[in-house]
């Protein structure tokens, strides 16, 4: 014996309100998620890399990229890569031309880096803008651990560098 129930409107209008939260906290989670993944950060490993408007050597060259340049990949293609700079501005590489290792690269004027992650640590050096910097760790407290070129390790705030 089948026995159907049918529900007052209400319950079924808490129901559907319910499925519909329920969704859009999921797809805010989701798109959140894939956002904090998003950024993959190379670097250039050549002295000297051309990049250019598109992915061909063909292509109208934009502009030449010096070593351990901190770039965010966009697209990949089999052996192109569009990148974001610092400052924005796309353009293809050659994907030989790249490295996983990461680098950042100082934003503000003058940055400290400081011995432990926190504002009023000792400051081991300071560091002038453009200056790249292999990235080390982040510490998820709003500072990244780098080494400077000449060696010296400790922490510099996320918000004073670029591709971290």
């Amino acid at each position: 014996m089948l026995l159907l129930c049918r529900f007052p409107e209400q319950v079924l209008s808490n129901i559907r309100d319910g499925i519909k939260t329920v969704l859009v906290s999921s797809i805010i989670t989701l798109a959140a998620t894939n956002y904090a993944h998003a950024a993959d950060f190379v670097s250039v490993t050549d002295n000297a890399t051309i990049l250019y408007d598109g992915p061909s050597l063909k292509a109208k060259k934009i502009y030449v990229a010096s070593r351990y340049l901190p770039l965010e990949q966009v697209v990949n293609l089999d052996n192109w890569v569009k990148v974001r700079d610092s400052s924005g501005g796309l353009a293809w590489i050659e994907k030989r031309a790249l490295s996983n290792r990461r680098f950042v690269v100082v934003t503000s004027a003058l940055a400290a880096i400081r011995k432990t992650p926190e504002d009023n640590a000792i400051v081991v050096t300071q560091v002038k803008q453009q200056v790249a910097m292999e990235w080390l760790e982040n510490t998820g407290t709003g500072w990244l651990k780098v080494r400077h070129p000449d060696g010296t390790t400790g922490y510099i705030k996320a918000t004073e560098v670029w591709g971290g």
